[in-house]
């Protein structure tokens, strides 16, 4: 009897192009007892495979072996897609969460004994049930009454499943469409994608492909040209594209060349259809168009409107001073000043220039010209950040409240929405935003959407960051237009003067960089190492500051998937940061254990959690039986994670550059070496080494940084928000 196990293709950790493969595979069943434990669990799988996909189940036939580096695996010699029957349709229905009480157990001894016609047997003759020994008699009124209610839509569920959807996505589709469910598949599948959010395009062409739509159909090639568009501009940032260069994408993802006439009637029906817009060559998706348009006519008509104010400045500034025990120089004076009459204004600079000093002053300035108490400053003005660490670092600052930019627009992750929007705004009269450069053209127009039209916005920044991580350069734009109201801090304030950091921050910006600000005093240190030797070095470092909190010391790295990546960092950290005992309880998901005292990050947005994407916290308690959770403290805040959002954290003794943007710390380690090859750019080191406040340790190589500074060519993001305020909007 050929061993295999059955479940479903997780994701790749490495293939080739011979169709090697290594990767993660959930077991849902055996027929081995070796492999009984992996019931429910992820394994890794090797092998060579022709086509895997997250949709279907699988049956891999193989042996289970044992490598010496990365543990056990499952060796595939063969395998085979599970054709889906309707008996599993039905047994993933009853399993959907509709049914209380009703588990996989449950369902499938329902299904063996009424078989195919189980639900209209229920339906019928609920007492039938009773046939199950298992079942319960409020097993039965909770499925018949549950099963009444959705006596029209179980049928079109079913058909759904069938076609390859999962239960939940079959629910999601049925609840959005109703009756004209089979209507919209019938006429156009690849709708689905632009009308639901967590429908993608490649789940549907796997679906449209094998119920037998054929390749070059045009409902196909123009969803591909919308995906292709937009997963392009997630990847490099672009707003726009031009004719010939979408055309390049699409083979890879049709799999097919097709007729540039086809190509072409496509692109022309997007067009009529108002999917895309077409201007001067370039091809925007509807909604990147709008957004930009929205923006720049926003803050060109906020820029209009400058008032004359009623007290004198200079006089309440000096009252600043003498409460917040500061003296503010030139420029801050300037931008505190100008904050005050205009209804737009940006305030950039690099570090050690006061940036949140000037937030602090604006603050309690708004509050006293306008009388305010500070529970009434809470509803008139919004302090908001792209980041959950910003946002509380800016509240510490200010002494008022501060918020995500999606908390405050009450984002709906499941629909990718928000509920204070432009049928619903915020009475809010002032925001401010704290690191602008962070802030994607798609986040910037929803938050514009959200406000008033006569609401006064101050955006803060420093353009030479990362820019965001979503499309678009909005803080660039802004600046570089010339023709928006604009501060920039040169001076450096306090200990900013004193500070090697600052002074190797401000040649990176230049594009230089002096050796000698290295291993001259205690705040900047450059260790010279070999590749071998740069996470060893690490290691020795960090034991130094092992007791500090998460706010104090930080290693970041620029990639995850290499030698001194911060996959192996964080291995080799949690060895010393948090050693296996006896007294902490461990688990493993996928590749990775995670133990009860675990720094971690989070990874995405989860606000019914109060918590964010970078956000770290601490596991603080970890069940395995008879349900798996775990417990992550989050300063205050606790969440529970089960096995569906496991995903949604990772360990953080090291942490990517990007997920630290917006936060500081006070000691902060940067692997710096030539393996890390394109991920070695200007923007990407000056934003780590901006991070660290009071000490910096770089290890590796410093040909590797010298490389890192001298190149300013990150991929250049085509965007039109610079030119629709130069020059207006046709």
């Amino acid at each position: 009897m050929r061993t295999y196990i059955k479940g479903n293709y997780r994701r790749s950790i490495y293939q080739n192009d011979n169709g090697y493969h290594i990767g993660l595979f959930k077991v849902i069943d055996t027929n081995d007892e070796k492999l009984a434990d992996y019931l429910d669990r992820v394994i890794t799988f090797t092998g060579y495979f022709h086509e895997l996909n997250d949709m279907d189940t699988y049956l891999f036939f193989g042996q289970l072996v044992y490598h010496e580096k990365y543990g056990e695996q499952f060796q595939v010699e063969n395998y085979e897609r599970c054709k889906p029957e309707e008996k599993d349709a039905i047994v993933d229905f009853l399993t959907s969460g509709l049914f209380k009480g009703i588990g996989e157990k449950k369902a499938k001894a329902i299904v063996d004994v009424l078989g195919k016609d189980t639900l209209k047997i229920i339906l019928e003759n609920p007492d039938n049930l009773l046939l199950i020994p298992t079942i319960t008699k409020k097993n039965i009124s909770v499925l018949h009454n549950q099963l009444i209610q959705y006596e029209k839509s179980y049928e079109t569920i079913l058909f759904l499943s069938k076609l390859g959807f999962s239960t939940k996505d079959s629910m999601l589709i049925y609840h959005h469409y109703q009756d004209k469910t089979r209507e919209i598949i019938d006429t156009n599948i690849y709708q689905l994608v632009s009308d639901l959010y967590s429908i993608h395009f490649k789940k549907i062409d796997q679906i449209a492909l094998r119920a037998g739509l054929k390749q070059d159909a045009m409902i196909r090639v123009e969803a591909a040209i919308l995906y292709v568009m937009e997963e392009v501009s997630n990847v490099y940032g672009h707003s726009y594209y031009f004719q010939k260069e979408i055309f390049s994408y699409l083979p890879r993802i049709l799999q097919i060349q097709i007729d540039e006439s086809i190509y072409l009637q496509a692109l022309e029906e997007l067009e009529k259809n108002l999917k895309i817009i077409h201007q001067d060559e370039k091809y925007y998706l509807k909604e990147m168009y709008e957004a930009e348009t929205l923006i720049a006519k926003r803050f060109l008509l906020l820029t209009k409107n400058c008032e004359e104010l009623d007290f004198d400045v200079s006089l309440k500034i000096k009252e600043l001073e003498s409460f917040f025990q500061i003296q503010y120089n030139a420029e801050q004076i300037n931008a505190i000043a100008a904050s005050m009459k205009n209804h737009f204004f940006i305030i950039t600079g690099g570090p050690g220039t006061g940036k949140t000093t000037i937030l602090q002053a604006i603050v309690e300035l708004y509050r006293l010209c306008h009388h305010f108490s500070y529970e009434n400053l809470q509803e008139k003005i919004a302090l908001l950040a792209p980041t959950g660490r910003a946002a509380k670092r800016m509240g510490e600052k200010t002494y008022v409240k501060a918020s995500t930019i999606h908390r405050f627009l009450k984002w709906q992750k499941d629909t990718n929405t928000f509920q204070v929007n432009e049928y619903n705004k915020s009475k809010v009269e002032l925001v401010i935003i704290d690191e602008a450069s962070m802030i994607d053209t798609y986040l910037m127009a929803n938050l514009l959407k959200g406000l008033s039209v006569n609401c006064r916005m101050i955006i803060v920044g420093d353009d030479h960051q990362l820019p965001s991580v979503g499309p678009g350069q909005i803080l660039h734009d802004l600046i570089d237009s010339q023709v928006l109201p604009v501060i920039e801090l040169k001076n450096l304030y306090r200990q900013g003067k004193k500070s090697n950091i600052i002074s190797f921050a401000y040649d990176i910006r230049n594009g230089c960089i002096d050796h000698q600000y290295f291993n001259q005093q205690e705040d900047l240190t450059f260790i010279e190492k070999d590749l071998d030797l740069v996470v060893p070095t690490i290691m020795e470092l960090s034991r130094t500051y092992q007791d500090l909190s998460d706010k104090e010391f930080q290693i970041l790295a620029p990639m995850y998937k290499t030698l001194a990546g911060i996959d192996e960092i964080n291995v080799k950290l949690q060895s010393i940061f948090n050693p296996k005992s006896e007294k902490l309880k461990e688990i493993c998901i996928g590749e990775s254990i995670f133990r009860e005292g675990d720094k971690v990050i989070q990874l995405t947005n989860m606000p019914d959690e109060n918590v964010y994407n970078g956000d770290i916290g601490f596991i603080e308690k970890i069940v395995v039986s008879p349900k798996k959770e775990i417990h992550i403290r989050f300063d205050q805040n606790i969440v529970k994670y089960t096995p569906s959002n496991f995903h949604c954290f990772r360990l953080a003794y090291a942490i990517s550059i990007h997920k630290a943007q917006g936060s500081e710390f006070d000691i902060v380690i940067i692997p710096i070496v030539k393996n890390y090859n394109k991920m070695l750019y200007r923007k990407l080191i000056y934003t780590a080494v901006t991070r660290s406040k009071k000490k910096l340790y770089l290890v590796g190589n410093l040909d590797a940084l010298d490389y890192a500074i001298s190149n300013d060519k990150e991929d250049l993001r085509r965007t039109t928000i610079k030119q629709f305020l130069i020059h207006g909007i046709k």
